[in-house]
């Protein structure tokens, strides 16, 4: 079945037809780290059923490119098999909304053979700290295992201008260590592209400007970025080769780098609230004013309020608590109390809200003890000095239970 992949693996050592042809590009080892390579998936092309392929991430996994040209690469590479993938990229999002978004978005799906993951630009641009970030990507693998302990994962850092600068500084960007740190504890799959991109442009090999162009990547990027990944698919495969009889066999589940990773998270009805005079359930929410959106996060139920001094109660179970707002130009201050404690205040207004509706999501406690507790909500008097309003429109509430 992968005796053919020993030639195709040939073309992964060329030259990406763009680059400068007298430079010999640098090899794939440095940024692929096989892990415990991609057994389960290889494994269920025997099993007579449909293979599904999930991919979830922010934009640069929902535009065409990397991930079109992994689709097409398998069904090319595996005509008889019956491939499902699934497309969980949405823009704008990082790891935090992952861990929330995976049960819906993916794992309700059905049965996922191979998952791709990839935040690391997302969480940067997003302000996203280094420990929620060990929390939310923890949280997700062991979710999707506990779910399915055959699942295999891949980890991928893409990469942007801030970790070329980094790298150029013999640093590793938090981002990319943080990702690294999951797949190395968990024994995953993981590709460095971050690091590949920097090392491949201080070869000579090509130019930001002149060829990648920006962190939603060119063709050039994209096609790139599949090649890295299409050389950890055919490593696996290889690696395969000599094994006569492949088994499913679930994978073990460490212990967590952390107690408090994000392991149940998920999205709680926003039905489940308690309205007091100022809030409201609107079903079908979409902008008045003209401002773009995200899919899947118009023509939703939303509890918007505008006013200050609206306020709402949520009952709820679990560890953690948050929301998932849409951040317009009129976003307000929302003051928020877990448990009668006090009041805390957070700004929901971005510097993308001028021309978005922006999915934004806010983790507002995280380590409770288990059992019920109860969330308070309150639009503030006071606004950022640049939004034009004092509303707050949320989508979902997010609990870990």
């Amino acid at each position: 079945m992968y005796r053919h992949f020993a030639l195709l693996s040939v073309s992964c050592c060329l030259l990406l037809t763009t680059m400068a042809q007298d430079i010999k590009p640098l090899p794939y080892d440095p940024y692929i780290q096989s892990g415990s390579g991609l057994r389960n998936f290889y494994a269920a092309f025997g099993k007579g059923r449909q293979i599904t392929v999930a991919f979830l991430g922010g934009s640069i996994t929902n535009m065409q490119g990397w991930r079109n040209k992994v689709d097409s690469f398998l069904r090319q590479s595996y005509p008889a098999i019956d491939f499902r993938f699934i497309n969980a990229g949405i823009p704008s999002l990082g790891s935090l909304p992952h861990v929330f978004r995976l049960q819906r978005d993916v794992l309700d799906s059905g049965q996922i053979d191979l998952l791709f993951l990839e935040a690391a630009v997302n969480d940067h641009v997003n302000g996203t700290d280094s420990l929620t970030q060990v929390h939310t990507l923890e949280g997700i693998v062991r979710h999707a295992r506990k779910t399915n302990p055959a699942m295999d994962i891949v980890l991928m850092a893409f990469a942007d201008s801030d970790k070329t600068k980094d790298y150029d500084n013999n640093q590793v960007p938090t981002e990319v260590a943080n990702h690294a740190l999951i797949a190395k504890h968990y024994n995953l799959p993981f590709i460095n592209l971050a690091k590949e991109v920097h090392d491949r442009m201080r070869h000579g090999e090509f130019s930001w400007e002149k060829d990648f162009k920006d962190l939603h990547p060119s063709p050039f990027g994209q096609q790139l970025y599949f090649a890295s990944i299409r050389e950890l698919l055919q490593r696996c495969a290889m690696e395969l080769e000599k094994v006569h009889s492949l088994n499913i066999l679930p994978y073990p589940l460490p212990k967590a780098l952390n107690k408090q990773a994000l392991e149940n998270g998920r999205y709680y009805s926003i039905e489940n609230a308690r309205l007091a005079e100022g809030w409201e359930l609107i079903p079908n929410w979409t902008p008045t004013e003209g401002l773009h959106t995200r899919p899947g996060f118009v023509h939703k139920p939303m509890l918007v309020a505008t006013t200050p001094g609206a306020t709402l109660t949520l009952p709820f179970k679990g560890t953690a608590i948050g929301i998932a707002i849409v951040s317009g130009k009129d976003a307000g201050i929302l003051s928020y109390s877990v448990d009668n404690g006090p009041f805390k205040e957070v700004d929901l207004f971005t510097q993308w809200s001028k021309s978005l509706h922006l999915p934004w999501y806010l983790l507002l406690g995280n380590d409770l003890k288990k059992g019920k507790h109860t969330l308070q909500l309150k639009i503030a008097a006071e606004k950022n000095s640049q939004s034009a309003g004092n509303a707050c429109r949320i989508v979902y509430f997010l609990v870990n239970d």
